[in-house]
């Protein structure tokens, strides 16, 4: 079965994504002692949850031409595969059970060491996106894709600042 997904759809996948980015941060956070470490962490945490307050607030603007059903779907499965994409790919519950911090290592390159995990972890939903793109038609929304690419391709802009501070 050929899916083609609707704009809403896909930002129920954002918001999913972002919700998981949230808790890797805060399970990070729980692997940190550190005060100023675990602090980053929880901010990284605050931006997602605001990333996806903003992907919810594009989602509220969507037309109602956005919003139709693309295939009959009356049990529901094109949310739950959509979720378990979003789980299965970025920022999923395992994104932060391998990662691993030496209690030799300095503080800085502890953060260093997060932030990169973190940049790679959103380049990876930016190619998600990319690629999800093509499930959606310019008359369901396509341009509003665009939109979720430009946010995240901001939060890397925002790590990668971290990095040089």
């Amino acid at each position: 079965m050929a899916y083609e997904f609707n704009a809403a759809e896909i930002f129920d996948v954002a918001c999913q994504m972002e919700k998981n980015g949230a808790d890797f941060y805060r399970k990070m956070s729980g692997k940190i002692s550190d005060k100023p470490v675990r602090k980053l962490l929880n901010d990284l945490a605050l931006m997602e949850k605001a990333h996806e307050q903003v992907f919810e607030s594009m989602q509220k603007e969507l037309t109602s031409q956005e919003r139709i059903q693309t295939v009959f779907d009356p049990a529901g499965e094109t949310a739950l595969y959509l979720k378990a994409m979003a789980d299965a790919h970025v920022f999923n519950e395992n994104a932060g059970r391998n990662f691993t911090l030496s209690e030799t290592m300095s503080e800085k390159a502890k953060i260093i060491k997060i932030v990169r995990a973190a940049i790679s972890l959103e380049w990876e939903s930016i190619s998600f996106y990319v690629g999800i793109k093509e499930f959606v038609t310019e008359q369901f929304g396509k341009k509003r894709i665009d939109d979720i690419i430009k946010e995240e391709m901001r939060h890397v802009r925002i790590l990668s600042n971290q990095l040089t501070s």
